[in-house]
């Protein structure tokens, strides 16, 4: 569920619909503007803080969820 919640972040925030749970940010275009409104859509949408370095060290939807998920934070629908 957090890797559903986090890639439809990522497709809106990237303006793309293809991305896969593989699929490298920055591969994507990704770049530090884009991952700053990322990193604020998780603590509005999923309610956990992201450091930003956790973010570069996690550049895909599996990892950064698997970190978001040691967290504890339980993702609202």
């Amino acid at each position: 569920m957090t890797a559903d919640l986090v890639r439809a972040i990522w497709c809106r925030e990237l303006n793309r619909d293809d991305i896969s749970p593989e699929d490298d940010f920055f591969a994507l275009g990704g770049q530090s503007v884009i991952m700053v409104r990322i990193q604020g859509a998780f603590m509005d949408e999923l309610n956990v803080e992201v450091p930003m370095d956790q973010m570069f060290l996690h550049p895909t939807v599996a990892s950064i969820s698997a970190y978001i998920e040691t967290l504890g934070a339980v993702a609202a629908p």
